[in-house]
């Protein structure tokens, strides 16, 4: 505590000991057994009883002790107005003491200030319920009432009754009212933040503990990348030109809740207040819970600096924003400091809500910070790292801090590769959950594709590979509003090598690679589409990834007249697939078998459109030829891939066709053959339902008999 604090909390216990003591002859004067005797000599004073445990309760203790009040005092006419002046003059102290500080705050009346003192009269003064019971002459009255304040203080107002005269509004003071008990008779207590308040003690009212969740960081004092700054300036005007309104409530409009955060503490630290994090989801529904709440809350903002950070980042827009729900409820009923983290503008942000936009550094930001960590050790990585990921301050800080300690675990130096990785770790977490990851094995060499197929594939990777010089370099991320995301759609019959692609992308870029079946997503429900495509594009929003949307016909329907409202909404549904697509960081994929049902109109917002042919019979000897891995012993097989060449499957095809002939052969404890490769390719034609030539599928060699390994005991 300074030297200031300490002067004026003795100069708040002067106050509080000179306003008891008015107090107390008030309700001597009041009673009507207070015969005036002369004072007798008083006893020698014994030393007050100290807590041991608890040291700073002893002031306490002496000063209930030394001010005991003493029935048998005479009173004379002129020890009420000295009193009284001896309170006012306390009163006057600057700053005021904590009452008077109240009393401003909250514009209580003379007579609500007394009344206020009264109840808290009953808990600073061990004797106060004595005195009461007399004042009331009666006994079973130990307590203060609105009835005894009118007959006890000069200057009575009835409206102090009124819910809405501060006392009550506020909840400054508790009634206790059972049954058919009469207002003004009911027994009054101080509320107990209020009386800590009086005492000098100003924190956070306890019962707002609950519905308040530590930040998921905490910023220091170092200045944020210049764009998030500039969020922080526009806040900060928005708050500082109220001319004495409410202050607006501010909307953090974005997808990265830790960027929103970082610039939430960052306004909170410029305008020297104390900011708390609210999750939109505990507020309670209850009506009367929630006004209580609310009020709280606005009586703590003015009691103390605080701001709250209201986080509805992760609320349901459908059910839960709008003019009754329980933010708006709560915003409309309170006053105050807010921030509401959100990912679009909602509805229910306030009569006087704004938006600032927070959006994660900028590609040119985040190569900055990633220099700044690695000082110049890899001269290279920053700017690959930043054209790939799209990761906020404090992810870079956490992902070369991993990196480091891997390294000096294995006694090595960090290297690109390494925190390349650390990257692509970091954004799995969120998608693992919403889609399928797929292991990428196939390369360059495994997939059999036209040259001029290949050479489209090719351009897509050396796309994302010199993203950083076109968009940013050459400037076209300036010029550009939308389109920067890099997108393409396979299209061709199942099997013919579009998963295949995808993998070999994949693998040349070094990234994760996720299957989204898009028949999956498609929701029959108005606005849930839209909603899963919003989660799984925002998880993927670090980047390092390649979003592989199968089954796109199922979402993509050939575009007609709109003859009804579910015809509108499905194009709404590809229009906001198309468009977060097109913001995205990383590539996205769409695959389909029936590109003629795509209309012409969503092609031309696709960058690029690769259509997988059936394999000719030069392709599928190619195929064939590749088809096993190395470690399968083929040296008596006796392969003539001319003749498979001639079966008219697909790639996918072919590969189921040599999986099932290795388990054929591993049956019969033999190896791969041509008799076991036709006999899994004539199954793999009937479970296509389709018909084939019999003289292809036959073999001079005979087959050999199959039989069932049984184990043996």
């Amino acid at each position: 505590m300074s030297e200031d604090q300490q002067l004026w909390q003795d100069h708040n216990e002067l106050y509080l000991h000179e306003a008891l003591s008015w107090l107390r002859l008030r309700l001597r004067q009041m009673a009507p057994n207070s015969a005036p005797l002369v004072q007798p000599t008083p006893p020698a004073a014994q030393p007050p009883h100290t807590n041991q445990l608890f040291p700073f309760l002893n002031q306490a203790v002496v000063q209930t002790t030394t001010t005991e009040p003493d029935q048998d005092r005479l009173f004379t006419s002129n020890d009420e107005p000295l009193a009284r002046a001896n309170m006012d003059q306390a009163a006057a102290s600057d700053p005021p003491p904590a009452l008077i500080l109240l009393a401003q705050h909250f514009g209580l009346s003379t007579f609500e200030q007394e009344v206020l003192l009264l109840c808290a009269a009953m808990e600073l003064d061990a004797h106060m319920p004595k005195l009461i019971a007399q004042a009331q002459d009666d006994a079973q009255k130990p307590h203060p009432t609105f009835a005894l304040a009118m007959m006890l203080f000069d200057d009575p107002r009835w409206d102090v009754l009124s819910p809405k005269r501060p006392l009550r509004f506020w909840q400054l003071i508790e009634i206790n009212q059972p049954g058919a008990t009469p207002l003004t008779t009911s027994p009054l207590c101080i509320d107990e933040r209020i009386l800590n308040y009086i005492k000098g003690l100003n924190y956070l009212d306890d019962r707002m503990m609950p519905f308040l969740a530590p930040f998921d960081l905490h910023h220091t004092q170092q200045a944020l990348p210049s764009s998030q700054e500039t969020a922080v300036g526009l806040a900060a005007r928005h708050w500082q030109t109220t001319n004495g309104g409410p202050f607006p409530t501010i909307q953090l409009l974005g997808i990265d809740s830790l960027s929103k955060q970082l610039v939430a503490q960052r306004l909170a630290n410029l305008l020297n207040i104390s900011l708390y994090r609210l999750p939109a989801e505990v507020l309670p529904t209850e009506m009367s819970q929630l006004e209580s709440l609310a009020r709280i809350w606005q009586r703590e903002s003015v009691l103390l600096p605080i701001g709250l950070f209201i986080d509805a980042q992760d609320i349901d827009d459908t059910t839960q924003s709008g003019q009754f729900s329980p933010v708006n409820r709560f915003l409309a009923q309170s006053q105050g400091l807010f921030l509401l983290s959100t990912r679009e503008v909602r509805a229910d942000g306030g009569a006087t809500a704004v938006a600032v936009e927070v959006n994660k550094p900028t590609p040119l930001e985040q190569r900055q910070l990633w220099e700044a960590i690695l000082r110049n050790e890899l001269p290279e990585s920053p700017a690959k790292l930043a054209v790939q990921f799209n990761l906020n301050a404090v992810t870079i800080q956490q992902i070369t801090h991993f990196a480091n300690s891997e390294a000096q675990a294995a006694q090595e130096e960090v290297t690109h590769k390494r925190l390349w990785n650390a990257c692509l770790i970091n954004t799995r977490p969120r998608l693992d959950m919403l889609a399928q990851r797929i292991e990428p094995k196939a390369t360059w060499d495994h997939i059999i594709l036209p040259d001029p197929l290949r050479t489209l594939l090719e351009q897509m990777v050396a796309q994302v590979h010199h993203r950083n010089i076109v968009y940013d370099q050459w400037g076209f991320r300036a010029r550009l509003s939308r389109g920067l995301g890099i997108n393409a759609l396979f299209a061709g019959e199942s099997g013919t090598g579009k998963t295949m692609a995808a993998e070999v992308i994949a693998n040349a870029l070094q990234l994760n690679l996720y299957r989204i079946d898009l028949s999956a997503v498609v929701s029959k429900y108005i606005g849930e589409t839209e909603k899963n495509l919003r989660r799984l594009f925002d998880a993927a929003e670090d980047g390092g990834v390649i979003l592989f949307f199968d089954e796109a016909d199922s979402l993509f329907g050939k575009r007609s007249e709109v003859k009804d409202s579910h015809d509108r909404y499905a194009n709404i549904q590809v229009n906001y697939l198309l468009q977060r697509m097109e913001a995205f960081v990383g590539l996205a994929i769409l695959a389909t078998n029936l590109k003629g049902a795509i209309d012409h109109a969503f092609k031309r917002r696709l960058r690029f459109i690769v259509n997988f042919p059936f394999p000719t019979p030069q392709q599928r000897q190619a195929i064939w030829e590749r088809i096993f891995p190395k470690e399968t012993d083929l040296s008596k097989a006796g392969l003539d891939f001319a003749h498979l060449s001639r079966l008219n499957l697909t790639g996918g095809s072919i590969q189921n066709v040599a999986l099932n002939a290795a388990f054929l052969a591993a049956q019969a404890n033999g190896a791969v053959s041509m008799p076991l490769i036709l006999e899994a390719a004539r199954q793999e034609f009937r479970k296509l339902e389709r018909p084939v030539r019999e003289a292809d599928l036959r073999w001079e060699t005979s087959l050999p008999k199959l039989t069932a390994q049984v184990p043996t005991e």
